[in-house]
């Protein structure tokens, strides 16, 4: 077998040396100038605020704004409770007073008998819904197939209620004439007549004159 072969020892080798860094030479180091330090004045101490002049001012300004100000609102509270006192009791006297008139008033009027007052109340319709004359009312509230009520009553009634006679004998004679077709001259009789309305003469001149207006 054929050994491999060995290079000659007589030929140049390389020899490969590491190289170190090179250092430089190092600089002195920078000092900082130093600033000598000022001794400064020490601060005084602030006086507490309740030892100052102006806050015991203000505080004697405050108390005499709310002194003033409750002496006011008393004295108006004062006043306005007089003046209400004052005029609640003009208000009971006014009452009584009132009150005592109308007792009064009261007492002086006659008390009116039931059979007067429902007299009253017949007169009334039969004025104001029958249309009559004062006279046909009496005479119905008086007639034995009427309200038959005593004369007393009857003229009570006929002189309390609240009726136009003059309108109701007008009404009377439009209803002759637009349903009985009559003549205003009989008319006039009919209204006048005791067996008719019982109107007054005045009464019927009154619904003839009015008749076609």
């Amino acid at each position: 077998m054929t050994q491999p072969q060995t290079p000659a020892s007589g030929g140049p080798q390389q020899s490969f040396q590491a190289q170190q860094p090179v250092s430089s030479p190092s600089a002195p180091p920078l000092q900082t100038p130093v600033t000598p330090v000022q001794n400064q004045p020490a601060k005084k101490p602030k006086k507490p605020i309740h030892k100052r002049w102006w806050f015991w001012l203000l505080i004697v300004i405050v108390a005499i704004i709310g002194i003033s100000s409750m002496n006011s609102g008393s004295s108006s509270n004062d006043a306005s409770g007089t003046a209400q006192s004052t005029q609640s009791q003009s208000q009971q006297s006014d009452g009584s007073d009132s009150s005592n008139k109308a007792t009064e008033q009261k007492s002086e009027e006659p008390s009116v008998p039931a059979d007067y007052k429902s007299a009253l109340r017949q007169a009334d319709s039969y004025a104001n819904t029958m249309h009559m004359s004062k006279q046909g009312v009496y005479d119905q509230l008086t007639s034995e197939y009427g309200g038959q009520f005593s004369a007393e009553a009857a003229q009570y009634a006929v002189d309390n209620v609240k009726a136009d006679w003059n309108a109701n004998a007008l009404a009377k004679a439009k209803d002759y004439q637009e349903h009985m077709a009559m003549s205003p001259e009989a008319i006039r009789d009919q209204l006048t007549s005791e067996y008719g309305e019982k109107f007054t003469a005045d009464e019927a001149n009154y619904a003839i004159e009015h008749l076609n207006g």
